[in-house]
């Protein structure tokens, strides 16, 4: 049905305000809690649901409800002395996105696997000198996946096993990689003059509690036996070692000006003069 516009100039007819849809909103949610805990409330949610869709139809049939909401003058413009500056960057006049520059990938897998290299020597020292074993640290991280080695006694521990040691160098070296691979994404987030602290100390020992409270759901025997004292110097100096080899490699441009087109080579890059 049409109406003619409202010939007060200082306001403008608007659609009421109303709560219905909220109420009968609320009412499809308890509809849908109802399918999984108790008809009742399913029962109570079409009730509800009900109420609002018809107090909403009441407010839209058969005419809709309108409120008349005055104008507000128009703000005065405030000039200032203070000029803009455009960030430039790459091509195109796009937007700026920080950071401009990353490590490129092999960077984290780099780090990862040197980390990893220098956090299994920390590693096999302390079972070396504790035990007179490497390979007792070796075995504790395979019997999260050998359950023959997730009942040994420390001796059967001290001893070496080729499935075992096959297995804690995959789960060692891939979740090293991919740690390797979050810090090429983490680091240049983090402040500059800090990077050593942040990606060094306090990343590793962010993810060492996330270790120390879901550990013996994944590997009970290693949250038995691990040296935790131990155990975070082996994750800070992989930390930190992991992060050096992130910081020094040369980083390349994000390339955020270009068509994605041109970042999976498809079409020729423009020449820059």
């Amino acid at each position: 049905m049409s109406h003619s516009p409202n010939e007060d100039s200082d306001h403008i007819e608007l659609p009421e305000p109303t709560g219905w849809p909220i109420i009968a909103a609320f009412g499809l949610m308890l509809i849908v809690a109802g399918l999984v805990t108790n008809l009742i409330i399913a029962l109570i949610g079409v009730l509800i649901c009900l109420v609002g869709f018809v107090g909403l139809f009441n407010d839209v049939f058969p005419r809709p409800r309108h409120t008349l909401v005055p104008l507000q003058p128009e703000p005065e413009a405030h000039t200032t002395a203070r000029s803009i500056k455009f960030l430039k960057v790459g091509q195109r006049g796009h937007r700026m996105r920080l950071p401009v520059e990353v490590p490129p990938f092999v960077a984290g897998v780099y780090g990862g696997i040197v980390g990893a290299g220098v956090m299994a020597f920390f590693a096999c020292a302390w079972g070396f000198f504790k035990y007179h074993s490497i390979w007792y640290p070796v075995n504790l991280l395979a019997a999260a996946a050998i359950p023959d080695l997730a009942t040994a006694t420390t001796e059967q521990l001290m001893q070496f096993h080729l499935f075992g040691f096959l297995v804690a160098v995959c789960s060692h070296g891939s979740i090293s990689i991919m740690i390797g691979l979050l810090y090429i994404t983490l680091l240049p987030m983090l402040p500059a003059k800090s990077e050593w602290f942040w990606g060094g100390i306090m990343t590793p020992l962010i993810w060492t509690g996330f270790l120390f409270a879901t550990i013996r759901f994944v590997n009970p025997v290693l949250a038995q036996r691990v040296d935790w004292p131990w155990f975070i110097l082996c994750q800070v100096v992989f930390g930190m070692v992991c992060g050096y080899i992130v910081f020094k490699i040369e980083k390349v441009e994000t390339l955020q000006s270009l068509s994605i087109a041109a970042k999976l080579g498809v079409e020729a890059q423009e020449e820059v003069k």
